[in-house]
């Protein structure tokens, strides 16, 4: 990071600047610092300005490379292990098992984003079409839309595309955001924020949305038969959600994308329960700051066996 100084009517302005290589091009991102600064004030304002850039060069490098860090020949002997002890393959699931697990996926994916309709009014609202008393319409909507996406997914052949991205989340949010359906648009950034206002995580800068979505897709492509279809599924969930492209409604996409994954290569789906939304943030977190990919397969592997006892009572 180097110092740049402009003069513009007779005063100077300072700038902490940076350039780096960015797909072939050259990209620069600067931080203005004052005007008319002393050596004290630079190394004063400094320190931020270096602080910030940094941050945004960590949205830069987001999906550089997916996979920041490949599972041991261990660790995946262990996953495939796993699999095949539980026995786990789409073919296994009857009509009613999809339909419990529609049930199921809808409640816990909403809830985990703060819905209250209950588990018995969504099963009322699947298969009575009945509305519950007191519940929002845009709450109802969306359970409607899960509903409708998880059976998308089911007969859609695509695995992953910017098309099938938008697809998912206009099915969930047509007739509850005016956004449905469209990446965020120019000037919307977005975080997530913890129950006490402290940033979580946020999102990829609106102007890259596109472009890293398109290197996930990318990746994929290249990638679908070298890993473990939960290993893809776990990469591409946690990356789109680092990205976080749309306005609102990211994390309910993400997890009907990690499923269609999952499908796409004979797997059953997975259901993420709100009880384990903590474990679920901490998974999330762990790859977006260390790359470290084990705990998000390990909380699928764990879903995978409770999903499994709940089909079959």
């Amino acid at each position: 990071m180097h110092i740049e100084i402009r003069k513009r009517g007779g005063k100077k302005l300072y700038y902490l600047a940076y350039s780096f290589r960015d797909n072939g091009r050259v990209r620069k991102i600067r931080r203005y610092l004052g005007t008319d600064l002393t050596s004290k004030k630079i190394a004063e304002t400094r320190k931020q300005a270096e602080k910030s850039i940094t941050e945004q060069m960590g949205n830069y490098r987001k999906i550089r490379d997916p996979l920041h860090t490949v599972l041991s020949a261990e660790e995946m002997k262990a996953v495939k292990t796993m699999l095949t002890d539980s026995e786990m393959k789409i073919s296994h699931l009857s009509d009613s098992q999809w339909e419990m697990f529609t049930e199921l996926f809808t409640y816990d994916t909403n809830a985990i984003e703060g819905s209250t309709i209950t588990v018995s009014e969504v099963r009322e609202i699947i298969r009575e079409d009945k509305w519950p008393p007191r519940r929002s319409k845009e709450e109802i909507s969306e359970t409607y839309g899960v509903a409708e996406a998880v059976d998308f997914i089911r007969k859609t052949k695509e695995h992953v595309s910017l098309e099938l991205i938008k697809s998912l989340h206009r099915i969930v949010f047509k007739n509850s955001k005016a956004f449905a359906g469209e990446f965020r648009s120019k000037g919307i950034e977005v975080a997530v924020v913890d129950s006490k206002g402290g940033v979580i995580h946020k999102g990829a800068p609106q102007k890259q949305v596109a472009r890293l979505l398109k290197e996930l897709v990318k990746w994929y492509d290249r990638s679908k038969g070298k890993y473990h279809p939960i290993v893809l599924a776990a990469v591409v969930h946690n990356q789109f959600e680092n990205v976080h492209p749309f306005q609102d409604g990211n994390g309910r996409v993400g997890r009907l994308l990690l499923n269609n994954i999952l499908i796409k290569h004979g797997l059953p789906p997975v259901n993420i329960e709100l009880q384990n939304r903590i474990e679920y943030y901490a998974a999330l977190q762990a790859y977006e700051n260390h790359g470290n990919l084990r705990p998000t397969i390990e909380l699928i592997l764990k879903e995978y066996m409770k999903m499994r006892k709940a089909l079959n009572r």
